[in-house]
């Protein structure tokens, strides 16, 4: 990892659309313009559970950093063609291939570490590493992921917070499931879960970090060992006092954990 630089040193951040060759394909995006390029993806809470993080990466590193909405959330538009996880993941690597990147790193938070994984399994030698923050999308025995579904964006934060008091409040909106939980589900389906993902890590050969907080009750750190076990070569991290969103509830621990591993 390059070395910190001072904060005031950020180039204003830009908001950019491309549609994709691919299936025409849409995608907005942030983009926090450094040199070493990271791709940064979302779970089920929207883009602003992972901005601040994102800015924090940015500022603490020479990285460009891209934070896209998945089509769908926050209120885009989704294609037909998005049909499931690994249609987004491909979208993504077609983004990668449009802005000619590489040594890309991909960090992915809940759903969002579930799509990092199958980034990581398609796209060849544009990415260099990827780094799951309690990821979902496998099936462990023992260890079942909490059902979201029918739950209000309060109920689900005291699942995914250590400490619920310091989850940001639901403005507005109806209480039952928030429109981007609705998206979510949409392409993971009602059990957010691939069976045949869990074999198919096995096939990842890039460097991985599994981050996991300790308290976190939408899947608990058993199921994120199951996660680094099934990728050769996986480092595992447990983060204390951290719940489902480290980058939210504890984002200078997740960076520490980043950073440390990265000078190894």
């Amino acid at each position: 990892m390059n070395s910190p630089v001072p904060a005031g040193s950020l180039r204003p951040t830009r908001t950019e659309t491309r549609t994709l060759p691919l299936d025409s394909v849409e995608i907005t995006f942030q983009d926090r313009d450094r040199t070493r390029p990271f791709l940064l993806l979302h779970g089920g809470g929207g883009v602003a559970t992972m901005a601040g993080f994102a800015d924090l990466l940015a500022e603490r590193t020479h990285s460009r950093v891209l934070l896209p909405t998945h089509p769908g959330f926050g209120g885009t538009p989704r294609p037909a063609s998005l049909r499931g996880v690994t249609d987004l993941a491909r979208a993504y690597v077609g983004l990668l291939d449009d802005l000619e990147l590489t040594d890309v790193t991909v960090i992915g938070n809940s759903f969002g570490g579930w799509l990092a994984a199958e980034i990581a399994l398609q796209a060849g030698q544009r990415v260099s590493g990827a780094v799951i923050v309690d990821g979902v999308g496998i099936e462990v025995d023992g260890h079942p992921m909490t059902d979201v579904r029918g739950k209000s964006v309060a109920e689900i934060q005291t699942y995914s917070f250590h400490d619920p008091s310091r989850a940001p409040q639901p403005q507005g909106g109806t209480p039952g499931p928030s429109p981007d939980v609705q998206a979510l589900i949409g392409y993971a389906g009602p059990a957010m879960t691939d069976l045949t993902l869990l074999d198919r890590l096995g096939k990842i050969d890039i460097p991985v970090h599994v981050v996991w907080g300790e308290s976190d009750r939408i899947v608990d750190p058993d199921y994120g060992r199951a996660y680094a076990a099934a990728i050769p070569g996986a480092a595992f991290t447990l983060l204390p006092r951290t719940g489902h969103l480290p980058q939210a509830e504890t984002p200078e621990e997740l960076l520490g954990a980043l950073l440390d591993l990265d000078r190894r």
